[in-house]
C-alpha cells in the first residue's frame, strides 16, 4: 500500500484548501478498510482529524467539525479532505493513513499501518 498526499499550501485565515490522498494498493471499491486524515503541528502529538469507512460512514474531530469534509472516489482510489474557514490552529502536517478493517475504524494513530509522507498546511 502506498499513500501519497497532495494539495497542501499556505492560506490566510478563512481560506480553503482541498487535500488529496492517492491510495495505491488499496482496492477501495471492494475491500473493507478505513481511510483517515491525521495532523501534527510542531511540538504536538499526531492527532485525528477525520475518517471514512468503506461503507461511507464519516467522523470528524471536534475542532474541525462543520468546517472540514472528507470524501472518497472509489473509482480513482482517492480520498479528499475539503477544509474551509481555516484557522491558524489548523497549521500542521497532514497525513493520510489506511488500515484494513471490516468493523470499527479507529481514530488512533497506533492502529494504522499505512501512512503517506504528509502535506504541509499553513494558515497565517
Amino acid at each position: 500500500v502506498q499513500l501519497v498526499e497532495s494539495g497542501g499550501g499556505s492560506v490566510q485565515p478563512g481560506g480553503s484548501l482541498r487535500l488529496s490522498c492517492s491510495a495505491n494498493g488499496v482496492t477501495m471499491s471492494s475491500s473493507s478498510h478505513c481511510m483517515t486524515w491525521f495532523r501534527q503541528a510542531p511540538g504536538n502529538e499526531c492527532e485525528f482529524v477525520s475518517k471514512v469507512s468503506s461503507s461511507g460512514s464519516d467522523t470528524y474531530a471536534a475542532p474541525v467539525k462543520g468546517r472540514f469534509t472528507i470524501s472518497r472516489d472509489n473509482a480513482k482510489n482517492m480520498i479528499y479532505l475539503q477544509m474551509n474557514n481555516l484557522k491558524p490552529e489548523d497549521t500542521a502536517m497532514y497525513y493520510c493513513a489506511a488500515r484494513y478493517s471490516s468493523t470499527y475504524c479507529s481514530p488512533l494513530v497506533r492502529d494504522y499501518p499505512y501512512w503517506g509522507q504528509g502535506t504541509q498546511v499553513t494558515v497565517s
